[in-house]
């Protein structure tokens, strides 16, 4: 192993010194690094109807920050949840709907819905055995990946691309992907854990939040309110505008007339990644640590120290990033975190969870100084939906191995309706430029080198 090492240490001295790019380069050629504007803003790449979200105007020139608005279709994600929430019912298959199609589905086009999503949740036969079992993987997302790109072979007609057989394949995936993430789970507890392995029945009356519960819990028990909480978390997950990393990741692979498992795949592995849905699973890795740290949660001086710490690299896994907070787009309040953050102190009151929302809240409140101070920088910064999603998923009992993937069960339906909307209007292989800054170099024969 320290021979194969030194080799590849080796080899990435190599690398590096033929493959350094000067900083400087970026600004001459005015090269939009992330797709970026100087002021942060994202480089207008397309129009979508899907999704819109605002945490900032431009007036003048000047980008101001704004309260975040998130709307699907145009409507509210408050208006959606304070909906359901009021009605008493489970909105995801809602959602799932209205992401698809535009508009809200009457009672009776709900109801006939949530059935074929019911009856499409089925696993093709033997296809946990071969490809989940015979495979086991440490990580549920890598397990995702494979499994969606995998339902490929499995379907009679997968490379074809009209919209009629999409939506097909798209609604069969949001179906099957709960599963096939509660299946990963349980095989990854049976053969790295060294836990039991249960695989329940499904139930086709059941909700999709209610049917994820069942799945992962031996006793197959739930409460209602449990459920609801957790649709609640997948609603808010569901969509985020057209420019978020694996969205984008779903349009440039779906511009370029890829079949639908191969492109949902890739939008799976670029949502795994920690600067973007994997950011839920740090934050909950630097809230151990922090804990471990800080005694009293309250002690606003000794959790100002430890961020200060985190930001100068000293502490945590040294990246000088405080997950849960800053987001491209929002900079004066997420909506989404607004919700879950309602939430996460209702679960969290008188429980042994309350000390972790203290200190989740502390650090909400505290690291904008913290990143000014020490970067000395004025920019506006709020907590992102990743904050305060653990601790709700950690008040359900759900095991941090399954954060990020039931992001991506939710977010699933959005992707699908990204991938419809540009097969519907895109029209050309999306296909930005790179300037190359390479110089020319004469080629020496091999006896010369």
């Amino acid at each position: 192993m320290d021979f194969k090492n030194n080799i590849l240490s080796n080899l990435c001295n190599e690398f590096k010194e033929y493959n350094k790019i000067d900083p400087a380069e970026y600004k001459k050629y005015q090269v939009k690094c992330g797709l970026r504007n100087e002021d942060g803003t994202g480089v207008m790449a397309g129009l979508t109807r899907v999704c819109n979200i605002k945490g900032y105007v431009v007036d003048d020139g000047e980008k101001c920050p704004v309260p975040g608005v998130l709307n699907y279709r145009g409507i509210s994600i408050e208006d959606i949840v304070n909906g359901c929430v009021k009605d008493k019912r489970f909105g995801f298959e809602e959602v799932v709907w209205l992401l698809l199609f535009g508009e809200l589905p009457d009672k009776q086009t709900l109801k006939n819905f949530s059935a074929f999503l019911a009856k499409n949740r089925e696993l093709p036969e033997n296809f946990s055995e071969d490809m989940i079992m015979k495979a086991p993987s440490r990580n549920i997302m890598n397990k995702l990946s494979r499994s969606v790109l995998a339902l490929y072979s499995y379907c009679d007609d997968p490379d074809n691309i009209e919209l009629s057989n999409v939506l097909g394949q798209c609604i069969s995936i949001i179906a099957k992907l709960p599963v096939i993430m509660s299946h990963a789970y349980q095989v990854k507890r049976r053969y790295f854990d060294q836990s039991s392995m249960y695989i329940h029945t499904l139930k086709p009356e059941l909700s999709t939040a209610e049917t994820i519960l069942r799945a992962i819990r031996a006793d197959k028990k739930y409460t209602e309110e449990e459920a609801r909480l957790l649709d609640l978390c997948l609603i808010v997950h569901a969509d985020h505008g057209g420019g978020n990393n694996s969205t984008f990741t779903t349009r440039v692979l779906t511009s370029s007339h890829t079949d639908t498992f191969a492109t949902l795949s890739a939008a799976i592995g670029s949502l795994k990644g920690p600067r973007h849905g994997g950011a839920n699973l740090k934050v909950a890795e630097m809230l151990e640590h922090m804990s471990s740290a800080i005694s009293d949660p309250t002690d606003e001086a000794a959790v100002k120290d430890y961020l200060a710490k985190i930001v100068r690299k000293e502490v945590g896994d040294k990246s000088g990033l405080i997950y849960g907070m800053g987001h491209a787009v929002y900079t004066i309040s997420d909506p989404r975190a607004v919700i879950l953050k309602e939430e996460a102190r209702k679960v969290a009151e008188g429980t042994e969870l309350e000390r972790e929302f203290l200190l989740l809240d502390a650090i909400e409140r505290l690291s904008p100084g913290v990143l000014n101070e020490i970067k000395g920088s004025n920019r506006a910064i709020c907590a992102n939906v990743d904050l305060y999603s653990g601790l709700i998923y950690r008040s359900l009992g759900i095991p941090s191995d399954l954060f990020t993937p039931l992001f991506a069960v939710a977010r699933m339906a959005g992707w699908c309706a990204h991938r419809m909307e540009e097969l519907a209007n895109g029209g050309r292989i999306i296909r930005p430029a790179y300037k190359s800054v390479s110089n020319n170099v004469v080629y020496v024969p091999m006896d010369e080198r």
